[in-house]
C-alpha cells in the first residue's frame, strides 16, 4: 500500500510540474494585443486554468503524503 501511495505522490507531482510548465509556456506567448484587449483575453484564461490545475494537483499530492505518512509510522 505503501509503494502505491509514493507512487500517487510521484504522479500528482508530476502533473503539478507539468501544469506548471504549461502555464509559463502560455504565458510566453501572450501577445501585446492580449494585453490591451478588453475583458479576459483567450490567454489569461487558459494561465489561470493551468494555475488552478496546478494547485489541484499540489493538494492531492500533498492528501496523499499525509496519508502515506500516517500508514508510515509505527504503532
Amino acid at each position: 500500500m505503501q509503494t502505491f501511495l509514493f507512487i500517487l505522490i510521484l504522479l500528482f507531482a508530476l502533473g503539478a510540474l507539468a501544469a506548471l510548465v504549461r502555464g509559463i509556456v502560455i504565458f510566453l506567448k501572450t501577445t501585446e494585443a492580449d494585453l490591451k484587449g478588453t475583458g479576459p483575453s483567450r490567454s489569461g484564461l487558459a494561465q489561470n486554468k493551468m494555475m488552478w490545475r496546478r494547485i489541484q494537483f499540489q493538494a492531492a499530492a500533498v492528501v496523499v503524503a499525509m496519508l502515506f505518512l500516517m500508514m508510515a509510522r509505527p504503532g
